[in-house]
């Protein structure tokens, strides 16, 4: 790693657009270990039965009809950058297109706090299902980043193999929800166009916002709820262990996590499963489901929080 060419990466960003996406690239994988992605067969067949295996119990345990992308990949940190630096950059492409040339040092300083941010979570995602919103076409994918599911492992006492399953079993669960609910991907992107266009004329648009918030709400409270359910192995240990991993944090992460807003994604966490928890336990899976049917079957902020009234709507 080097920081001085992750700075220099930085420092020379060029061009007319509010990010140099190259430079971050650059400045990213500068600072970021790659890790090793040198899978042993056995360990890649791992994968490939982890996937499969946690497909099959979710359609069961869900009821959901849904396929697992084409793309499945182990990766390493810097692979997690690539796939990520293009999503990052198509997403942000309607801000830039409104913003129109900025000055140099404005560009420096875009630049600098993407590859920081991309750096840090590119050393923190353990899996990710990639819906590739605003991409050409329909094609999804499922990454998986070893080197960090390894070190989390490792670092919790738990055996690498069965954690990596749980890890499994949560990212199949999002590829259920996109894809028993092809609607989801749009309903996405519209929010996220409707924000950005809002906040590049100097508004805050806080319906499509909260939009967003209470749909990754549910979409994360449910992959937390299936996770659990659909495991074919027994999961408390590994549920207390992330949850004291997620809460034992030093200051300086925890600071850097909340100006990142990955404070706003564990409370998704927490009140989505909170949410699906006391429906499971009162109407069952099924209803749960219900969720997909369309986007008017998504919970509002206030359903979040009162589980009884989104049942009554919906079921």
């Amino acid at each position: 790693m080097s920081i001085y060419r992750s700075v220099r990466a930085v420092t020379g960003a060029s061009g007319d657009g509010h990010i140099d996406w190259a430079a971050v690239t650059e400045a990213a994988k500068a600072v970021t270990d790659a890790g090793s992605v040198d899978v042993p067969s056995a360990e890649r067949r791992g994968y490939a039965e982890d996937v499969r295996d946690a497909r099959d119990r979710v359609r069961t345990v869900t009821t959901l009809g849904f396929d697992l992308p084409e793309r499945v990949e182990v990766q390493n940190r810097h692979h997690w950058l690539d796939a990520n630096v293009e999503t990052f950059e198509r997403v942000m492409a309607p801000l830039g297109e409104q913003m129109g040339q900025v000055p140099g040092l404005a560009r420096i300083v875009n630049t600098g706090t993407m590859a920081f941010t991309l750096s840090f979570l590119a050393d923190n995602v353990l899996g990710q299902y990639d819906p590739l919103l605003l991409a050409d076409g329909d094609e999804h994918a499922l990454y998986f980043v070893r080197p960090n599911i390894r070190r989390v492992a490792d670092s919790l006492d738990v055996e690498y193999d069965r954690f990596r399953r749980w890890i499994a079993f949560h990212e199949v669960t999002h590829a259920a929800e996109f894809g028993a609910a092809p609607w989801l991907s749009t309903h996405l992107e519209t929010a996220m166009e409707e924000a950005i266009d809002d906040l590049t004329s100097g508004s805050i648009d806080r319906e499509s916002l909260g939009q967003l918030d209470t749909t990754m709400t549910a979409v994360e409270g449910y992959a937390e709820l299936v996770m659990d359910r659909a495991f074919d192995e027994e999961y408390a240990d590994l549920r207390r262990k992330v949850e004291q991993r997620r809460s034992g944090r030093g200051p300086a992460q925890t600071l850097i996590r909340r100006l990142l807003g990955l404070s706003v994604k564990r409370r998704q966490y927490e009140r989505g499963k909170e949410f699906f928890d006391a429906v499971v336990d009162e109407a069952g899976m099924t209803v749960a489901a219900r969720v997909w049917d369309d986007p008017e079957s998504l919970p509002t902020d206030t359903e979040l929080d009162d589980p009884d009234a989104w049942i009554s709507r919906v079921a």
